[in-house]
Protein backbone atom coordinates (compact mmCIF):
# COMPACT_ATOMS: atom_id res chain seq x y z
CA UNK A 1 0.00 0.00 0.00
CA UNK A 2 1.33 3.16 -1.28
CA UNK A 3 0.06 6.69 1.05
CA UNK A 4 0.60 10.01 0.56
CA UNK A 5 -0.27 12.62 3.69
CA UNK A 6 -0.44 16.21 2.43
CA UNK A 7 -0.32 19.21 5.44
CA UNK A 8 0.69 22.36 4.17
CA UNK A 9 0.79 25.27 6.52
CA UNK A 10 2.60 26.04 9.73
CA UNK A 11 5.34 24.00 11.33
CA UNK A 12 2.88 23.08 14.49
CA UNK A 13 0.30 21.95 11.92
CA UNK A 14 2.85 19.68 10.25
CA UNK A 15 3.96 18.25 13.13
CA UNK A 16 0.71 17.33 14.38
CA UNK A 17 -0.42 15.37 10.98
CA UNK A 18 2.60 13.38 11.69
CA UNK A 19 0.45 11.40 14.05
CA UNK A 20 -1.29 9.71 11.02
CA UNK A 21 2.23 8.18 9.69
CA UNK A 22 3.10 6.86 12.68
CA UNK A 23 -0.41 5.62 13.41
CA UNK A 24 -0.98 3.88 10.05
CA UNK A 25 2.76 2.34 10.48
CA UNK A 26 1.68 0.72 13.21
CA UNK A 27 -1.16 -1.48 11.39
CA UNK A 28 0.47 -1.78 8.32
CA UNK A 29 4.45 -1.81 8.55
CA UNK A 30 5.54 -2.61 5.02
CA UNK A 31 3.16 0.57 3.86
CA UNK A 32 4.91 3.28 1.83
CA UNK A 33 4.27 6.93 3.19
CA UNK A 34 5.11 9.82 1.50
CA UNK A 35 4.82 13.61 3.50
CA UNK A 36 4.01 16.51 1.53
CA UNK A 37 4.53 20.18 3.32
CA UNK A 38 6.01 23.36 2.70
CA UNK A 39 10.21 23.87 2.41
CA UNK A 40 10.31 25.59 5.94
CA UNK A 41 8.34 22.46 7.69
CA UNK A 42 9.95 19.72 6.61
CA UNK A 43 13.16 19.74 9.52
CA UNK A 44 10.19 18.16 12.09
CA UNK A 45 9.92 15.54 10.30
CA UNK A 46 13.24 14.30 9.64
CA UNK A 47 14.24 11.19 11.43
CA UNK A 48 11.11 10.28 11.55
CA UNK A 49 10.92 6.28 10.83
CA UNK A 50 7.23 6.45 9.61
CA UNK A 51 7.69 8.78 6.82
CA UNK A 52 9.60 6.92 3.67
CA UNK A 53 10.23 10.61 2.02
CA UNK A 54 8.86 13.93 2.47
CA UNK A 55 7.72 15.61 -0.62
CA UNK A 56 8.30 19.66 -0.92
CA UNK A 57 6.45 21.69 -2.72
CA UNK A 58 8.06 25.01 -2.67
CA UNK A 59 6.55 28.47 -3.33
CA UNK A 60 8.22 29.09 -6.91
CA UNK A 61 6.23 26.07 -7.98
CA UNK A 62 3.21 26.86 -6.48
CA UNK A 63 2.88 30.54 -8.07
CA UNK A 64 3.28 29.06 -11.60
CA UNK A 65 0.33 27.34 -13.24
CA UNK A 66 2.39 25.41 -15.30
CA UNK A 67 4.70 24.18 -12.66
CA UNK A 68 2.37 23.70 -10.45
CA UNK A 69 0.37 21.32 -13.22
CA UNK A 70 3.47 19.35 -14.08
CA UNK A 71 4.41 18.93 -10.02
CA UNK A 72 0.79 17.48 -9.82
CA UNK A 73 0.87 14.83 -12.62
CA UNK A 74 4.61 13.74 -11.00
CA UNK A 75 2.75 12.94 -7.85
CA UNK A 76 -0.11 11.24 -10.29
CA UNK A 77 2.67 8.86 -11.77
CA UNK A 78 3.77 7.72 -8.21
CA UNK A 79 0.76 5.61 -8.20
CA UNK A 80 -0.63 6.20 -4.31
CA UNK A 81 -3.48 3.81 -3.28
CA UNK A 82 -4.59 6.55 0.00
CA UNK A 83 -4.33 10.05 -0.39
CA UNK A 84 -5.23 12.16 2.95
CA UNK A 85 -5.68 15.85 2.72
CA UNK A 86 -5.12 17.40 5.80
CA UNK A 87 -4.93 20.60 4.77
CA UNK A 88 -8.09 21.04 2.23
CA UNK A 89 -7.49 24.18 0.48
CA UNK A 90 -7.56 24.33 -3.64
CA UNK A 91 -3.82 23.51 -4.46
CA UNK A 92 -4.69 20.28 -2.48
CA UNK A 93 -7.83 19.99 -3.74
CA UNK A 94 -6.14 19.96 -7.46
CA UNK A 95 -3.25 17.66 -5.99
CA UNK A 96 -6.21 15.56 -4.66
CA UNK A 97 -8.39 15.79 -7.79
CA UNK A 98 -5.35 14.58 -10.33
CA UNK A 99 -3.59 11.78 -7.78
CA UNK A 100 -5.30 8.55 -9.47
CA UNK A 101 -5.65 7.05 -5.71
CA UNK A 102 -8.69 5.20 -4.84
CA UNK A 103 -8.97 6.15 -1.56
CA UNK A 104 -9.27 9.83 -0.97
CA UNK A 105 -9.73 11.46 2.37
CA UNK A 106 -9.93 14.83 3.75
CA UNK A 107 -12.32 17.40 5.54
CA UNK A 108 -16.06 17.97 4.69
CA UNK A 109 -16.28 21.30 2.97
CA UNK A 110 -19.33 21.32 0.48
CA UNK A 111 -17.05 22.55 -2.45
CA UNK A 112 -14.93 19.99 -2.35
CA UNK A 113 -16.78 17.40 -1.13
CA UNK A 114 -17.05 15.45 -5.14
CA UNK A 115 -13.03 15.12 -5.12
CA UNK A 116 -13.24 13.18 -1.52
CA UNK A 117 -15.10 9.93 -1.37
CA UNK A 118 -14.29 10.43 2.48
CA UNK A 119 -15.42 13.74 3.61
CA UNK A 120 -15.13 13.62 7.70
CA UNK A 121 -16.99 15.87 9.68
CA UNK A 122 -14.76 17.66 11.89
CA UNK A 123 -16.05 17.63 15.84
CA UNK A 124 -18.10 20.07 16.95
CA UNK A 125 -16.81 22.92 18.86
CA UNK A 126 -19.02 21.64 22.12
CA UNK A 127 -17.29 18.36 22.02
CA UNK A 128 -15.47 17.51 25.15
CA UNK A 129 -11.52 16.69 23.74
CA UNK A 130 -9.48 13.73 24.34
CA UNK A 131 -5.98 15.24 23.18
CA UNK A 132 -7.15 18.34 21.88
CA UNK A 133 -9.34 18.77 18.93
CA UNK A 134 -6.07 20.04 16.89
CA UNK A 135 -5.08 16.15 17.75
CA UNK A 136 -8.72 14.44 17.38
CA UNK A 137 -9.37 15.60 14.75
CA UNK A 138 -6.60 14.42 12.58
CA UNK A 139 -7.42 11.14 14.32
CA UNK A 140 -10.83 10.84 12.33
CA UNK A 141 -9.30 11.57 9.11
CA UNK A 142 -7.73 7.73 10.22
CA UNK A 143 -11.72 6.25 10.38
CA UNK A 144 -11.78 5.12 6.35
CA UNK A 145 -8.69 2.71 7.28
CA UNK A 146 -10.58 0.81 9.68
CA UNK A 147 -7.04 0.61 11.81
CA UNK A 148 -6.60 -1.29 14.88
CA UNK A 149 -4.54 1.28 16.58
CA UNK A 150 -3.85 4.84 16.74
CA UNK A 151 -1.13 6.99 17.90
CA UNK A 152 -2.16 10.24 18.98
CA UNK A 153 1.58 11.33 20.11
CA UNK A 154 3.74 13.28 18.11
CA UNK A 155 7.48 12.77 17.73
CA UNK A 156 10.62 14.67 17.27
CA UNK A 157 14.18 12.90 16.35
CA UNK A 158 17.31 14.76 16.99
CA UNK A 159 20.68 13.05 15.45
CA UNK A 160 23.03 12.47 16.91
CA UNK A 161 25.32 15.87 15.41
CA UNK A 162 22.21 18.07 16.13
CA UNK A 163 22.87 17.19 19.89
CA UNK A 164 26.46 17.27 19.80
CA UNK A 165 26.34 20.88 18.42
CA UNK A 166 23.70 22.06 20.98
CA UNK A 167 26.48 20.76 23.82
CA UNK A 168 28.45 22.53 22.33
CA UNK A 169 27.05 25.43 22.11
CA UNK A 170 25.66 25.21 25.76
CA UNK A 171 29.86 25.01 26.62
CA UNK A 172 30.51 28.06 24.76
CA UNK A 173 28.04 30.21 26.53
CA UNK A 174 29.40 28.39 29.96
CA UNK A 175 25.99 26.27 30.98
CA UNK A 176 26.28 23.33 33.11
CA UNK A 177 24.77 20.06 32.43
CA UNK A 178 23.13 19.89 35.92
CA UNK A 179 21.77 23.14 35.37
CA UNK A 180 18.23 23.64 35.44
CA UNK A 181 16.89 25.14 31.97
CA UNK A 182 13.71 27.30 31.10
CA UNK A 183 13.46 27.85 27.56
CA UNK A 184 11.11 31.30 26.76
CA UNK A 185 8.80 31.35 24.10
CA UNK A 186 8.76 35.15 24.07
CA UNK A 187 6.74 36.13 21.14
CA UNK A 188 4.33 34.93 18.74
CA UNK A 189 3.63 34.13 15.38
CA UNK A 190 2.23 37.53 14.95
CA UNK A 191 1.09 40.46 16.76
CA UNK A 192 -2.25 38.76 18.10
CA UNK A 193 -0.76 35.80 19.49
CA UNK A 194 1.90 38.07 21.02
CA UNK A 195 1.37 37.95 24.96
CA UNK A 196 2.06 42.03 25.96
CA UNK A 197 5.77 42.38 26.35
CA UNK A 198 5.56 43.77 29.56
CA UNK A 199 3.17 41.19 31.01
CA UNK A 200 5.65 38.59 29.58
CA UNK A 201 8.79 40.13 31.02
CA UNK A 202 6.89 39.79 34.47
CA UNK A 203 6.42 35.86 33.62
CA UNK A 204 9.79 35.53 33.16
CA UNK A 205 10.44 37.52 36.99
CA UNK A 206 7.94 35.07 38.68
CA UNK A 207 10.28 31.96 37.31
CA UNK A 208 13.62 33.78 38.13
CA UNK A 209 12.47 34.93 41.38
CA UNK A 210 11.26 31.42 42.81
CA UNK A 211 14.28 28.92 41.18
CA UNK A 212 17.32 29.28 40.26
CA UNK A 213 17.59 28.62 36.87
CA UNK A 214 19.06 29.47 33.59
CA UNK A 215 16.96 31.21 30.46
CA UNK A 216 17.02 30.92 27.18
CA UNK A 217 14.66 33.22 25.58
CA UNK A 218 13.36 32.03 21.89
CA UNK A 219 12.51 34.27 19.13
CA UNK A 220 13.11 34.83 15.33
CA UNK A 221 16.26 37.81 14.27
CA UNK A 222 13.41 39.42 13.11
CA UNK A 223 12.07 40.03 16.29
CA UNK A 224 15.50 40.47 18.16
CA UNK A 225 14.05 44.46 19.24
CA UNK A 226 10.93 43.19 20.87
CA UNK A 227 12.83 40.59 22.82
CA UNK A 228 15.67 42.95 23.76
CA UNK A 229 12.57 45.14 24.78
CA UNK A 230 11.50 42.11 27.55
CA UNK A 231 14.88 41.94 28.67
CA UNK A 232 15.78 45.50 29.65
CA UNK A 233 12.32 45.31 31.47
CA UNK A 234 13.29 42.22 33.40
CA UNK A 235 15.65 42.90 36.66
CA UNK A 236 19.80 42.87 36.72
CA UNK A 237 19.33 39.75 38.96
CA UNK A 238 17.12 38.03 36.33
CA UNK A 239 18.87 39.30 33.60
CA UNK A 240 22.20 37.43 35.09
CA UNK A 241 20.12 34.11 34.29
CA UNK A 242 19.28 34.88 30.80
CA UNK A 243 21.80 33.24 27.84
CA UNK A 244 20.03 36.48 25.29
CA UNK A 245 22.50 35.34 22.47
CA UNK A 246 22.06 31.73 22.69
CA UNK A 247 20.02 31.80 19.77
CA UNK A 248 19.82 28.38 17.07
CA UNK A 249 21.08 28.67 13.44
CA UNK A 250 17.98 26.82 12.17
CA UNK A 251 14.96 24.57 13.20
CA UNK A 252 16.99 21.57 13.70
CA UNK A 253 19.55 22.93 15.82
CA UNK A 254 16.51 24.85 17.87
CA UNK A 255 14.88 21.47 18.40
CA UNK A 256 18.13 20.05 19.59
CA UNK A 257 18.33 22.86 21.99
CA UNK A 258 14.97 21.99 23.24
CA UNK A 259 15.52 18.79 23.89
CA UNK A 260 18.17 20.30 26.23
CA UNK A 261 15.85 22.08 28.19
CA UNK A 262 13.42 21.49 30.95
CA UNK A 263 10.50 23.19 30.26
CA UNK A 264 8.86 25.82 28.22
CA UNK A 265 6.58 28.68 28.63
CA UNK A 266 5.35 30.93 26.25
CA UNK A 267 3.20 31.83 23.39
CA UNK A 268 1.19 28.81 21.73
CA UNK A 269 2.99 28.30 18.42
CA UNK A 270 5.63 25.61 16.60
CA UNK A 271 7.97 25.92 19.74
CA UNK A 272 5.64 24.72 22.08
CA UNK A 273 4.27 22.13 20.03
CA UNK A 274 8.22 20.63 19.23
CA UNK A 275 8.66 20.93 23.03
CA UNK A 276 5.85 18.68 23.43
CA UNK A 277 7.05 16.34 20.57
CA UNK A 278 10.15 16.31 22.76
CA UNK A 279 8.35 14.98 26.09
CA UNK A 280 9.07 18.40 27.62
CA UNK A 281 6.67 20.21 29.95
CA UNK A 282 4.79 23.13 29.01
CA UNK A 283 3.18 26.43 30.13
CA UNK A 284 1.26 28.00 27.10
CA UNK A 285 -0.27 31.25 27.15
CA UNK A 286 -3.51 31.42 24.72
CA UNK A 287 -4.05 34.66 22.96
CA UNK A 288 -8.37 35.19 23.38
CA UNK A 289 -8.75 34.86 19.70
CA UNK A 290 -7.46 31.50 19.51
CA UNK A 291 -9.59 28.11 20.47
CA UNK A 292 -8.06 26.74 23.59
CA UNK A 293 -10.22 23.54 23.55
CA UNK A 294 -8.20 23.23 19.31
CA UNK A 295 -5.18 23.86 20.90
CA UNK A 296 -4.39 22.98 24.57
CA UNK A 297 -3.22 19.54 23.27
CA UNK A 298 -2.50 16.74 26.14
CA UNK A 299 -3.64 19.28 28.54
CA UNK A 300 -3.88 17.63 31.79
CA UNK A 301 -2.70 19.86 34.68
CA UNK A 302 0.80 18.46 35.50
CA UNK A 303 3.07 18.19 32.72
CA UNK A 304 0.99 20.40 30.25
CA UNK A 305 -0.89 23.49 31.16
CA UNK A 306 -2.32 26.71 29.50
CA UNK A 307 -4.23 29.86 30.15
CA UNK A 308 -6.88 31.63 28.42
CA UNK A 309 -8.13 35.00 29.18
CA UNK A 310 -12.03 32.82 28.86
CA UNK A 311 -10.44 30.53 32.24
CA UNK A 312 -10.65 33.87 34.57
CA UNK A 313 -12.71 36.89 32.75
CA UNK A 314 -14.90 34.31 30.42
CA UNK A 315 -17.20 37.25 30.05
CA UNK A 316 -15.07 39.52 27.95
CA UNK A 317 -15.28 36.91 25.20
CA UNK A 318 -18.42 34.54 25.41
CA UNK A 319 -20.76 34.92 22.52
CA UNK A 320 -18.11 36.85 20.48
CA UNK A 321 -17.24 35.75 17.19
CA UNK A 322 -13.43 35.08 16.08
CA UNK A 323 -13.13 37.86 13.96
CA UNK A 324 -14.08 40.71 16.10
CA UNK A 325 -11.94 39.22 19.24
CA UNK A 326 -9.12 39.13 16.83
CA UNK A 327 -9.54 42.53 15.83
CA UNK A 328 -9.43 43.59 19.62
CA UNK A 329 -6.86 41.33 21.06
CA UNK A 330 -4.56 44.29 21.86
CA UNK A 331 -7.47 45.59 24.73
CA UNK A 332 -8.54 41.84 25.99
CA UNK A 333 -4.91 40.97 26.04
CA UNK A 334 -4.60 44.39 28.38
CA UNK A 335 -7.11 42.30 30.82
CA UNK A 336 -5.16 39.38 30.50
CA UNK A 337 -2.63 40.41 33.39
CA UNK A 338 0.00 37.88 34.79
CA UNK A 339 -1.19 38.24 38.24
CA UNK A 340 -4.59 36.09 37.00
CA UNK A 341 -1.78 32.95 36.63
CA UNK A 342 0.93 33.56 38.78
CA UNK A 343 0.05 30.80 40.89
CA UNK A 344 -0.06 28.14 38.11
CA UNK A 345 3.12 29.62 37.16
CA UNK A 346 4.52 28.72 40.95
CA UNK A 347 2.85 25.37 40.58
CA UNK A 348 4.19 24.06 37.18
CA UNK A 349 8.01 25.26 38.18
CA UNK A 350 7.52 23.54 41.38
CA UNK A 351 6.35 20.74 39.53
CA UNK A 352 9.56 20.31 36.86
CA UNK A 353 12.13 22.54 38.52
Amino acid sequence: MKILIIQQKRIGDVLLSSILCNSIKMDHPNATIDFMCYPNCTDVLLGNPNIDSIIVLPNEIRKSYLSFFKFIFEIKSKKYDVLIDAYGKLETNLITLFSGANTKISYYKWYSSLIYNHNISRLSRETKSTYGQAIDNRLLLLQPLNLDNTNPYPKLYVAPKDNQDALALFEKHNIEKDQKIVMFSLLGSEEAKTYPLEYMAEVVEYVSNNKDVTILFNYFPSQVEDAKIIYNLCSKKTQEKIHFDLLADNLRSFIAIMNLCDVIIGNDGGAINMAKALNKPSFTIFSSHVDKNDWATFEDGQQNISVHLSDYKPELVENLPNKEIKSNSANLYSKFTPDLFKDQIIFFINQHL
